[in-house]
């Protein structure tokens, strides 16, 4: 059994009644006491009146402590779970490559967001999404002849927004010239409402003038859809 100098358990004692905790104490006296001696000493001493408020803010700390140990956990985690994601996928999105691929996936993308123009002999394409956008001009020119003069936009947007900060916005995003460019929609609808979303840059319509292309894609999706019903 370990003994203890009448001065460490003394001096131990002085400190628990000035409301030090336990671990306090072990650090001043350098030596590890195990939690039920120091009970045996303590237990006819009276804490301060501050020491609950002490232990209460001392909690509040190492829960704080906890808390930002965990999210910094969880980003790791997170991060390591992103990584091997990225990893599965990287040989499967480099099968884009393929021009086969590439139409299934353009066939797919015009499915759920092209539209056929009042011309039969054209087809447009909307979004918002800037990534979108590309995607579709990219995937475009990698399965087709791309011809940029078949090519024409039209910015549509709201009421209070900057219509010149916008046409800019889509030529950049593009590369497409400003004369192949429609004068811009305003939804009168939203006249007098502000615009909540601070980062939306409308829509941009794409109309690609090619009967061929608009009607090759018509087929494949309706041909990629019979293969899987």
């Amino acid at each position: 059994m370990q003994r203890y100098t009448h001065q460490i358990i003394e001096k131990a004692r002085e400190l628990r009644s000035l409301g030090k905790t336990y671990t306090e104490i072990k650090l001043t006296l350098q030596a590890d006491i195990p939690k039920s001696t120091f009970s045996s000493w303590f237990k006819d001493i009276k804490l301060p009146e501050y020491y609950r408020q002490k232990i209460i803010d001392l909690n509040g700390v190492h829960l704080s402590k906890v808390r930002y140990l965990a999210r910094e956990a969880n980003k790791i985690r997170r991060e390591q779970y992103l990584k091997k994601i990225n990893e599965m996928n990287i040989p499967v999105a480099q099968t884009i490559l393929n021009k086969n691929t590439a139409k299934i996936a353009l066939a797919m993308l015009c499915l759920g967001e092209a539209s056929k123009s009042g011309h039969s002999s054209s087809f447009y394409f909307g979004n918002s999404d800037p990534k979108t956008i590309v995607l579709f001009l990219e995937l475009l020119k990698a399965c087709y002849n791309f011809d940029l003069k078949k090519v024409r936009c039209t910015v549509q947007c709201r009421a209070d927004q900057d219509i010149q900060a916008l046409e800019k916005f889509w030529r950049e995003t593009t590369s497409i010239p400003k004369e192949l460019f429609y004068k811009t929609r305003v939804d009168k609808r939203t006249i007098g409402k502000a615009t909540k979303k601070s980062n939306y840059k409308g829509v941009l319509r794409i109309d690609y003038f090619d009967y061929n292309v608009r009607y090759e894609l018509e087929s494949l999706a309706s041909l990629v859809y019979n293969q899987l019903t």
